[in-house]
């Protein structure tokens, strides 16, 4: 690992804080050094307020050392104004001379703007360390602005004999496959995400509120689809908890391409991540149609012997773990 590898990835692991907060903008992390030492650090705060750069420059508590120092930033800086003042002309206006980037922004508003204003500035810029960490890192940016859909993660619970429900049951609520540790890791990734989708079947059978009850963070945007405006409205998902979004034959033709109409409706709306959560029938919906990024499936320590199948799919195997006597796997979508 060479030294800008080094601070990129410093980079990378401070942006991780802005996970669940900076949506819709991408949560990315800069480090400035001098002299081989770190004096500022930051990454980009809730949305609407200060991005990474300005963070980690307004954390150097000598200011002069700046026209001396190198800033390292996951993302390319802004270029144009939004919610903030460009990024790229505070760098400029503090006389950084020096700037290394892990990947370019594609966002059209940006685009290497950012870049080429900081050399017209006489800026040395070097792009393209740790790139791959750094677009991964940005997954969900970027599949917002390349795809014009969501960055879409599925989570289910599965049996060991590969169900995930049963056929039918006594009450309305879950039947729990996964254990507390694996419910409570769900919770934190819907604090992760901006919006978690369900479809008609999963309100109506067990009841979810679909938030963060487990764990610290924002509750997801829910969506729910509702193809005939018939679920009740005392059920927990119009509570006053989290925003709810219902999604009916008014909206989209149920018809055609259900999956990609949904997905245009989410961009519309803004929404860069969702976590589809169920049922099996809206999960194989966007498995047939090739829209989805990521799978997160339990396999439990139990067996129903008969029941409403787990979805199929085929995903390149990332990682594998347990969970006290859970089984996670996660797949990538080739």
């Amino acid at each position: 690992m060479n030294i800008h590898e080094k601070y990129i990835k410093r980079c990378i692991e401070i942006a991780k804080n802005g996970l669940g907060n900076t949506r819709p903008n991408p949560m990315v992390g800069c480090v400035i050094v001098h002299n081989s030492n770190i004096i500022g650090e930051g990454f980009t705060s809730a949305y609407g307020g200060n991005h990474a750069e300005v963070n980690a420059i307004n954390s150097v508590v000598d200011k002069h050392l700046l026209k001396d120092s190198t800033l390292y930033v996951t993302l390319e800086p802004c270029s144009h104004f939004g919610k903030t003042p460009p990024c790229s002309d505070l760098i400029i206006k503090c006389q950084i001379t020096n700037v290394v980037i892990g990947c370019i922004d594609n966002n059209i508003k940006v685009a290497g703007k950012g870049i080429e204003k900081l050399k017209n500035a006489g800026c040395q810029v070097t792009v393209g360390v740790l790139e791959a960490e750094c677009k991964e890192h940005h997954k969900r940016f970027f599949t917002f602005h390349n795809k014009k859909r969501p960055y879409i993660i599925f989570k289910w619970a599965e049996t060991q004999d590969g169900f995930m429900a049963p056929l039918t049951k006594k009450d309305q609520r879950p039947v729990w496959i996964s254990n507390d540790y694996s419910r409570q890791l769900t919770h934190k990734w819907r604090a992760e995400e901006q919006a978690i989708l369900v479809g008609t079947n999963t309100v109506l059978q067990d009841n979810p509120s679909l938030t963060v009850r487990d764990w610290t963070g924002h509750n997801p945007i829910r969506i729910v689809i509702d193809k005939d405006l018939k679920l009740p409205k005392n059920l927990a998902v119009f509570n006053d908890e989290a925003e709810t979004i219902v999604i009916s034959k008014n909206e989209i033709d149920f018809s055609k391409k259900v999956a990609k109409q949904i997905c245009y409706i989410l961009f519309q709306k803004n929404i860069n991540s969702v976590i589809i959560e169920g049922g099996r029938h809206i999960i194989q919906t966007f498995i047939d149609e090739n829209l989805w990024d990521e799978a997160r499936i339990f396999t439990g320590n139990i067996s129903f012997n008969t029941g409403i199948k787990a979805p199929k799919f085929k995903g390149k195997l990332m990682s594998e773990e347990y969970i006290m006597d859970d089984n996670l796997k996660t797949y990538k979508n080739d």
